[in-house]
Protein backbone atom coordinates (compact mmCIF):
# COMPACT_ATOMS: atom_id res chain seq x y z
CA UNK A 1 0.00 0.00 0.00
CA UNK A 2 1.22 3.66 -0.96
CA UNK A 3 2.04 6.46 1.99
CA UNK A 4 0.34 8.42 0.22
CA UNK A 5 -2.95 8.94 -1.88
CA UNK A 6 -4.87 11.75 -3.06
CA UNK A 7 -8.89 12.00 -2.70
CA UNK A 8 -11.83 13.50 -5.13
CA UNK A 9 -14.54 14.88 -3.46
CA UNK A 10 -17.29 15.87 -5.54
CA UNK A 11 -19.74 18.42 -5.27
CA UNK A 12 -22.31 18.80 -7.62
CA UNK A 13 -25.78 19.81 -7.35
CA UNK A 14 -28.95 17.48 -8.84
CA UNK A 15 -31.22 18.58 -11.59
CA UNK A 16 -34.79 17.17 -11.44
CA UNK A 17 -33.91 14.17 -14.19
CA UNK A 18 -32.49 11.24 -12.12
CA UNK A 19 -30.77 9.94 -15.25
CA UNK A 20 -28.85 13.10 -16.02
CA UNK A 21 -27.63 13.68 -12.69
CA UNK A 22 -25.84 9.95 -13.00
CA UNK A 23 -24.12 11.27 -16.32
CA UNK A 24 -23.22 14.25 -14.80
CA UNK A 25 -21.62 12.54 -12.43
CA UNK A 26 -19.74 9.99 -14.68
CA UNK A 27 -18.46 13.02 -15.84
CA UNK A 28 -17.49 14.93 -12.54
CA UNK A 29 -15.34 11.47 -11.82
CA UNK A 30 -14.05 11.75 -14.93
CA UNK A 31 -12.81 15.45 -14.15
CA UNK A 32 -11.46 14.01 -10.61
CA UNK A 33 -9.55 11.45 -12.07
CA UNK A 34 -7.71 13.84 -14.73
CA UNK A 35 -7.00 15.03 -11.80
CA UNK A 36 -5.02 12.58 -9.86
CA UNK A 37 -7.69 11.43 -7.68
CA UNK A 38 -7.48 7.45 -6.80
CA UNK A 39 -10.65 7.78 -4.21
CA UNK A 40 -13.64 9.37 -5.39
CA UNK A 41 -16.62 9.95 -3.31
CA UNK A 42 -19.75 11.23 -4.82
CA UNK A 43 -22.56 13.20 -2.37
CA UNK A 44 -25.53 11.19 -0.54
CA UNK A 45 -28.42 10.26 -2.90
CA UNK A 46 -26.61 11.76 -6.00
CA UNK A 47 -28.86 10.85 -8.57
CA UNK A 48 -32.16 13.12 -7.45
CA UNK A 49 -32.58 15.62 -5.77
CA UNK A 50 -32.93 15.47 -2.25
CA UNK A 51 -36.44 13.66 -2.18
CA UNK A 52 -37.34 13.31 1.48
CA UNK A 53 -38.31 16.83 1.73
CA UNK A 54 -41.93 14.96 1.21
CA UNK A 55 -43.39 11.96 2.09
CA UNK A 56 -44.96 9.96 -1.26
CA UNK A 57 -45.22 6.70 -1.67
CA UNK A 58 -44.46 7.12 -5.05
CA UNK A 59 -40.90 7.57 -5.00
CA UNK A 60 -39.83 4.62 -3.85
CA UNK A 61 -39.66 3.56 -7.33
CA UNK A 62 -36.21 5.71 -7.62
CA UNK A 63 -35.29 2.71 -5.42
CA UNK A 64 -33.33 -0.17 -6.84
CA UNK A 65 -31.11 -3.08 -5.91
CA UNK A 66 -27.37 -3.37 -4.77
CA UNK A 67 -25.88 -5.02 -6.88
CA UNK A 68 -27.96 -3.21 -9.73
CA UNK A 69 -27.84 -1.19 -13.00
CA UNK A 70 -26.32 2.07 -11.37
CA UNK A 71 -23.87 -0.04 -9.25
CA UNK A 72 -23.08 -1.99 -13.16
CA UNK A 73 -22.49 1.39 -14.86
CA UNK A 74 -20.51 3.00 -12.00
CA UNK A 75 -18.06 0.10 -11.31
CA UNK A 76 -17.33 0.02 -15.12
CA UNK A 77 -16.27 3.31 -14.81
CA UNK A 78 -13.94 2.99 -11.47
CA UNK A 79 -12.60 -0.29 -13.78
CA UNK A 80 -11.74 2.00 -16.74
CA UNK A 81 -10.54 5.41 -14.48
CA UNK A 82 -8.85 2.67 -11.87
CA UNK A 83 -10.58 4.37 -9.03
CA UNK A 84 -11.80 3.63 -6.06
CA UNK A 85 -15.28 4.87 -5.80
CA UNK A 86 -17.92 5.52 -3.36
CA UNK A 87 -21.31 6.03 -4.33
CA UNK A 88 -24.84 6.86 -1.96
CA UNK A 89 -27.59 5.01 -3.53
CA UNK A 90 -31.69 4.29 -2.92
CA UNK A 91 -31.29 0.96 -2.26
CA UNK A 92 -34.52 -1.51 -2.88
CA UNK A 93 -33.50 -4.76 -0.43
CA UNK A 94 -37.14 -6.43 -0.48
CA UNK A 95 -40.65 -4.99 -1.28
CA UNK A 96 -41.40 -2.28 1.21
CA UNK A 97 -37.93 -2.13 2.96
CA UNK A 98 -35.81 0.10 1.37
CA UNK A 99 -32.03 1.64 3.02
CA UNK A 100 -29.90 4.67 2.29
CA UNK A 101 -26.33 2.66 1.31
CA UNK A 102 -23.08 3.69 0.26
CA UNK A 103 -21.83 1.68 -2.35
CA UNK A 104 -17.34 1.18 -1.97
CA UNK A 105 -16.26 0.18 -5.65
CA UNK A 106 -12.71 -0.73 -5.72
CA UNK A 107 -10.53 0.21 -8.71
CA UNK A 108 -10.61 -3.14 -10.39
CA UNK A 109 -14.25 -2.65 -10.55
CA UNK A 110 -15.19 -4.77 -8.16
CA UNK A 111 -17.91 -4.17 -4.91
CA UNK A 112 -15.60 -4.01 -2.15
CA UNK A 113 -18.91 -3.93 0.24
CA UNK A 114 -21.97 -1.81 1.26
CA UNK A 115 -22.38 0.30 4.28
CA UNK A 116 -26.11 1.15 4.93
CA UNK A 117 -26.96 4.17 6.70
CA UNK A 118 -27.35 3.66 10.53
CA UNK A 119 -29.12 6.69 12.29
CA UNK A 120 -32.18 7.82 10.30
CA UNK A 121 -33.15 11.53 11.15
CA UNK A 122 -36.67 12.75 10.58
CA UNK A 123 -36.97 16.54 10.48
CA UNK A 124 -39.54 19.42 9.07
CA UNK A 125 -37.96 18.66 5.33
CA UNK A 126 -35.25 15.65 5.70
CA UNK A 127 -38.49 12.80 6.25
CA UNK A 128 -35.78 9.90 5.88
CA UNK A 129 -37.32 7.39 8.30
CA UNK A 130 -40.52 7.45 5.79
CA UNK A 131 -38.34 6.10 3.55
CA UNK A 132 -35.45 4.80 4.64
CA UNK A 133 -34.96 1.17 7.47
CA UNK A 134 -32.62 1.86 9.51
CA UNK A 135 -29.19 0.03 8.84
CA UNK A 136 -28.15 -3.24 10.21
CA UNK A 137 -25.09 -4.00 8.25
CA UNK A 138 -22.90 -2.30 11.69
CA UNK A 139 -20.01 0.20 11.25
CA UNK A 140 -17.57 -1.08 8.86
CA UNK A 141 -13.65 -0.21 6.74
CA UNK A 142 -12.58 -1.28 3.29
CA UNK A 143 -9.96 -3.03 2.41
CA UNK A 144 -9.35 -1.28 -1.15
CA UNK A 145 -6.65 -0.94 -3.76
CA UNK A 146 -5.56 2.11 -2.71
CA UNK A 147 -6.20 2.42 1.42
CA UNK A 148 -8.60 0.98 3.80
CA UNK A 149 -11.68 3.30 4.13
CA UNK A 150 -14.87 3.40 6.00
CA UNK A 151 -17.34 5.01 5.11
CA UNK A 152 -20.95 6.48 6.98
CA UNK A 153 -23.69 8.71 5.57
CA UNK A 154 -24.91 12.21 6.99
CA UNK A 155 -26.74 11.87 9.98
CA UNK A 156 -24.24 9.35 11.11
CA UNK A 157 -21.66 12.23 11.42
CA UNK A 158 -23.50 13.75 14.23
CA UNK A 159 -22.76 10.48 16.43
CA UNK A 160 -19.08 9.93 17.85
CA UNK A 161 -19.18 6.28 18.39
CA UNK A 162 -19.68 5.39 14.70
CA UNK A 163 -16.84 7.18 14.07
CA UNK A 164 -14.79 5.28 16.67
CA UNK A 165 -15.67 2.24 16.01
CA UNK A 166 -14.89 2.80 12.14
CA UNK A 167 -11.69 3.54 12.80
CA UNK A 168 -11.08 0.77 15.43
CA UNK A 169 -11.32 -1.30 12.28
CA UNK A 170 -8.21 0.39 10.57
CA UNK A 171 -10.14 3.03 8.12
CA UNK A 172 -7.66 5.67 7.21
CA UNK A 173 -10.28 7.88 6.25
CA UNK A 174 -13.89 8.01 7.33
CA UNK A 175 -16.16 9.54 4.18
CA UNK A 176 -19.37 11.36 5.05
CA UNK A 177 -21.50 11.42 1.51
CA UNK A 178 -24.08 14.17 2.87
CA UNK A 179 -26.89 16.30 2.04
CA UNK A 180 -27.25 18.67 4.33
CA UNK A 181 -28.60 22.49 4.37
CA UNK A 182 -30.50 25.36 5.31
CA UNK A 183 -34.32 26.09 5.23
CA UNK A 184 -34.36 29.60 3.61
CA UNK A 185 -36.71 30.68 6.99
CA UNK A 186 -33.31 29.98 9.06
CA UNK A 187 -30.55 30.22 7.67
CA UNK A 188 -30.64 34.36 8.66
CA UNK A 189 -30.42 33.42 12.26
CA UNK A 190 -29.52 29.64 12.82
CA UNK A 191 -27.21 29.55 9.26
CA UNK A 192 -24.01 30.32 10.42
CA UNK A 193 -24.22 27.97 13.84
CA UNK A 194 -25.76 25.47 12.22
CA UNK A 195 -22.83 25.04 9.34
CA UNK A 196 -20.10 25.90 12.52
CA UNK A 197 -21.60 22.81 14.09
CA UNK A 198 -21.20 20.44 11.17
CA UNK A 199 -17.91 21.14 10.44
CA UNK A 200 -16.75 21.31 14.02
CA UNK A 201 -17.92 18.03 14.33
CA UNK A 202 -16.03 16.29 11.25
CA UNK A 203 -12.90 17.64 13.12
CA UNK A 204 -13.60 16.18 16.26
CA UNK A 205 -14.19 13.14 14.67
CA UNK A 206 -10.44 13.37 12.74
CA UNK A 207 -9.02 14.41 15.73
CA UNK A 208 -10.48 12.11 18.38
CA UNK A 209 -9.95 8.64 16.03
CA UNK A 210 -6.52 10.02 14.60
CA UNK A 211 -7.64 9.63 11.01
CA UNK A 212 -8.94 11.53 8.11
CA UNK A 213 -12.44 12.66 7.84
CA UNK A 214 -14.17 13.95 4.02
CA UNK A 215 -17.36 15.11 3.94
CA UNK A 216 -18.67 15.58 0.61
CA UNK A 217 -21.56 17.26 0.23
CA UNK A 218 -24.23 18.59 -2.30
CA UNK A 219 -24.74 22.37 -3.30
CA UNK A 220 -27.64 24.64 -4.69
CA UNK A 221 -31.35 25.32 -3.95
CA UNK A 222 -33.85 22.24 -4.21
CA UNK A 223 -37.46 21.79 -3.83
CA UNK A 224 -37.02 17.96 -3.95
CA UNK A 225 -38.06 18.48 -7.42
CA UNK A 226 -37.66 14.61 -9.23
CA UNK A 227 -38.86 14.52 -12.95
CA UNK A 228 -41.50 17.47 -12.44
CA UNK A 229 -42.76 17.32 -9.66
CA UNK A 230 -41.90 19.34 -6.67
CA UNK A 231 -41.87 18.93 -2.58
CA UNK A 232 -44.26 21.74 -0.72
CA UNK A 233 -42.65 24.36 0.99
CA UNK A 234 -39.82 26.59 0.32
CA UNK A 235 -37.28 24.26 -0.31
CA UNK A 236 -33.71 23.48 1.07
CA UNK A 237 -30.50 25.48 0.52
CA UNK A 238 -27.52 22.97 0.25
CA UNK A 239 -24.54 24.47 2.10
CA UNK A 240 -21.77 22.72 -0.20
CA UNK A 241 -18.89 23.31 1.98
CA UNK A 242 -17.49 19.58 1.30
CA UNK A 243 -13.69 19.15 2.91
CA UNK A 244 -11.42 16.97 3.77
CA UNK A 245 -9.55 17.48 7.04
CA UNK A 246 -6.26 15.47 8.42
CA UNK A 247 -5.80 13.72 11.56
CA UNK A 248 -5.22 16.73 13.91
CA UNK A 249 -8.47 18.59 12.10
CA UNK A 250 -6.38 20.45 10.06
CA UNK A 251 -8.19 21.44 6.58
CA UNK A 252 -6.65 19.72 3.59
CA UNK A 253 -8.86 21.33 1.20
CA UNK A 254 -12.47 23.01 1.24
CA UNK A 255 -15.23 24.02 -1.27
CA UNK A 256 -17.05 26.62 -1.39
CA UNK A 257 -20.66 27.08 -0.39
CA UNK A 258 -22.25 28.10 -3.56
CA UNK A 259 -20.52 26.02 -6.61
CA UNK A 260 -20.12 22.76 -8.20
CA UNK A 261 -16.20 21.87 -7.61
CA UNK A 262 -14.22 18.91 -7.32
CA UNK A 263 -12.31 19.06 -3.99
CA UNK A 264 -8.74 16.91 -4.17
CA UNK A 265 -6.71 16.32 -1.22
CA UNK A 266 -3.82 13.64 -0.46
CA UNK A 267 -3.83 12.01 2.35
CA UNK A 268 -0.30 11.14 4.08
CA UNK A 269 -0.19 8.11 6.06
CA UNK A 270 2.76 8.85 7.89
CA UNK A 271 1.06 11.48 8.86
CA UNK A 272 -1.56 9.90 10.93
CA UNK A 273 0.94 7.90 12.23
CA UNK A 274 2.96 10.67 13.39
CA UNK A 275 -0.31 11.96 15.14
CA UNK A 276 -1.35 9.06 16.77
CA UNK A 277 2.18 8.43 18.18
CA UNK A 278 2.40 12.39 19.79
CA UNK A 279 -1.31 12.22 20.63
CA UNK A 280 -2.64 8.61 21.62
CA UNK A 281 -6.40 8.72 22.37
CA UNK A 282 -7.02 5.66 21.30
CA UNK A 283 -3.99 3.84 23.36
CA UNK A 284 -5.44 5.83 26.09
CA UNK A 285 -8.87 4.56 26.06
CA UNK A 286 -10.15 3.52 29.32
CA UNK A 287 -12.17 -0.27 27.78
CA UNK A 288 -12.80 -1.17 30.77
CA UNK A 289 -15.22 1.65 31.66
CA UNK A 290 -17.26 2.41 28.90
CA UNK A 291 -19.91 -0.50 29.35
CA UNK A 292 -22.47 2.46 30.04
CA UNK A 293 -22.15 3.63 26.46
CA UNK A 294 -24.79 1.78 25.20
CA UNK A 295 -27.33 2.98 27.38
CA UNK A 296 -29.57 5.47 26.01
CA UNK A 297 -29.41 7.45 29.54
CA UNK A 298 -28.07 6.79 33.03
CA UNK A 299 -30.06 7.12 35.24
Amino acid sequence: MPDKFRVGLVQMSATPDPEQNLSRAIEKLHQAADKGAQIVCLPELFQTQYFCQREDAALFDLAEPVPGPTTAKLADVAKQLRIVLIASLFEKRAPGVYHNTAVMIDADGSIRGTYRKMHIPDDPLYYEKYYFTPGDLGFKAFDTQVGKIGTLVCWDQWYPEGARLTALQGAQVLFYPTAIGWHPDEKEQYGEAQHNAWHVMHLAHAISNGVYVAAVNRVGFEQGDVRGKKAPGKGLEFWGGSFLADPFGRVVAQASHDKEEIVIGDVDLRVLEDTRRNWPFLRDRRIDSYGAITSRLID
